[in-house]
């Protein structure tokens, strides 16, 4: 869009409020307050924002300041070479009155800029979308009824999952009618996000939609947990994003990389309907997440998503730490995750997740999905995790997940208040088969299924007491192809249980080597159906019962040191 083009659409929300644009200055900034805005918190100031916009557009470019105060205001549009700096002190606080939202019929959300290069927002004052205005804070999504993307019935509770009666402290609340994304750049290079904090979003925080070369750095979203789709950062076809230092509490999700916008959001997000694209070359470091839901989520729907990094990252109370996921023809390859602590736990009402630190799956939305795209190249690495549940690794025969591996990562299950009442089940959701949508499945601390090129390496497991009998194994393995496991350190969940610490189903090709029982285990090693059995080598059994349940082995054995 040319710059006269984005004059015009920003003079068009000054002139629907009966305003037209004159120059205050040329020094290339544009204060607010010069245009008549008031910072009481109670005026609605979206003209004379708009028009500071509109005069930094006819300049050319600059900066538009907003100073100490509380400046009510409906949508505002950002042009391009402009940027929206924030006093320390200064708050742009969203209207609490949807009717400000509407323009022209159409709904809009706080921030917006659209094919506008070189763009910015900085500095250290808030940006708040008064997003529980538009919520009914007393009520809560929860109880055994179907939601349409899971039927309890599958569940190891049957229709007491999800029943109030459990709890309802995690939410989500109940949205009424609520305005669109808080802060969204569509098609716009060169952007800047930095410094800011943004608070109570009435849905996605920030949203970058088909964006290029994008630095987000230093900022702290701030949302209550309990709010449904309040995402943090939302990328959707970008390429070179880069995040770092960042602090985001997120009802949903809090860093979602995909490719393309949920269709189901269309309505709700304001603007034109989101179209494919692809994402590539998105890196995420030294950042703390919170979330209901996955705290950082990579694949969906829509393009291809490649080359992305994650590092140093923090993730606590969340309901699910990293997923990796395809769900139509889209593919994810080469995607690394590593040096990141992990903290997830079980939550109340109907939220995606259900306390897995790690999950990877790909599974059709629906039948009309003719090819299913895959999931290749996947690394974590330098994983330290504390949940109440397991890692879940779900493939299918018409996507099966290659060249994955888990290098260094600890998982510690805990017992929580909800264990009994939620726990016990994998969610795979969204999923056109409801009865693997959510559905009863015993919880090993690793369960991979349709995978070929599998390495677990320097993997290590710890059980709390107490847990209820559905925690299994630390690994089990069903459906995999060339399995590689070296290292590992662990027992099965119970103490004196007959299940084994590792169990590999229908596995063709598998070494074991180099790994340790754990004071306690019982069988070590159950294999069902295992073809091409390579190495079992230089483990210590010292500590376990009973090597194998396998009356002959299948493997070729060696340097293995077994108590008299």
């Amino acid at each position: 869009m040319r710059l006269s083009k984005i004059i015009l659409v920003s003079a068009a929300i000054a002139a629907v409020l009966g305003l037209s644009s004159c120059a205050k200055n040329t020094s290339k900034t544009f204060v607010v307050t010069e245009y008549g805005a008031i910072g009481d918190a109670k005026a609605l100031n979206t003209a004379a924002i708009n028009k500071a916009f509109v005069d930094c557009a006819r300049a050319g470019g600059g900066t538009v300041t907003i100073p100490a105060g509380v400046f009510r205001t409906g949508p505002i549009r950002i042009s391009g070479n402009t940027t929206l700096h924030l006093e320390a002190g200064a708050v742009i606080k969203g209207s609490d009155d949807l009717n400000d939202y509407i323009i022209n019929g159409q709904r809009y959300g706080l921030i917006s800029a659209a094919n506008a290069d070189n763009i910015a927002i900085t500095g250290r004052g808030i940006i708040d979308g008064s997003g529980t205005s538009f919520m009914d804070m007393k009520s809560t999504r929860t109880g055994a009824e179907r939601f349409g993307d899971f039927d309890p019935k599958f569940t190891r509770q049957g229709r007491e999952y999800m029943d109030p009666k459990f709890g309802t402290a995690d939410g989500p609340v109940i949205p009424y009618e609520r305005p669109g994304r808080l802060v969204a750049f569509s098609l716009c290079k060169n952007v800047l996000i930095r410094d800011v904090t943004i608070a109570d979003a009435p849905l996605w925080t920030v949203h970058l939609d088909r964006c290029r070369d994008v630095v987000v750095s230093g900022i702290h979203i701030d949302n209550p947990l309990g709010v449904p789709n309040n995402d943090g950062i939302h990328c959707t076809s970008c390429a070179n994003v880069h995040i770092s230092d960042c602090v985001i509490w997120a009802g949903d999700d809090g860093i979602a990389i995909t490719s393309i916008g949920d269709p189901r959001h269309h309505q709700i997000l304001g603007g034109d309907p989101l179209g494919p694209g692809k994402t590539e070359n998105i890196t995420v470091t030294n950042c703390t997440l919170q979330s209901r839901s996955t705290a950082l989520r990579v694949g969906y729907t829509g393009g291809d998503i490649k080359n992305c990094a994650f590092s140093n990252i923090i993730i606590r109370e969340s309901n699910r730490g990293l997923l990796v996921n395809v769900r139509d023809e889209a593919s994810v390859e080469n995607i690394l995750f590593s040096n990141i602590i992990i903290q997830t736990r079980l939550h109340t009402g109907h939220w995606w997740g259900h306390g897995e630190p790690i999950q990877v799956s790909a599974l059709a939305n629906s039948a009309d999905i003719k090819k299913l795209g895959l999931i290749k190249g996947v690394r974590f690495s330098n994983i330290i995790a504390e949940s109440e549940s397991g890692v879940v690794v779900w493939g299918c025969k018409g996507s099966i997940i290659k060249d994955l591996s888990f290098d260094n990562v600890k998982v510690k299950i805990k017992k929580g208040p909800l264990s009994e009442s939620y726990g016990g089940n994998f969610d795979l959701r969204t999923n056109g088969n409801l009865a693997t949508a959510q559905f009863k499945h015993d919880i090993p601390a690793i369960y991979c299924r349709d995978v070929a090129g599998l390495k677990i390496s320097g993997f290590e497991t710890e059980w709390d007491e107490g847990l209820p009998d559905f925690f299994s194994n630390s690994i089990w393995c069903e459906n995999v192809s060339d399995v590689e496991i070296d290292g590992f350190i662990g027992r099965q969940a119970h103490l004196g249980d007959s299940r084994a610490a590792i169990v590999l189903e229908k596995v063709n090709g598998a070494t074991i080597r180099n790994c340790r029982a754990a004071e306690g285990t019982g069988v070590f090693l159950q294999a069902v159906d295992v073809n091409d059995g390579r190495l079992f080598v230089n483990n210590d059994l010292s500590r376990a019962q009973q090597k194998t349940e396998l009356t002959e082995s299948i493997f070729h054995e060696f340097g293995n040191y077994e108590s008299k």
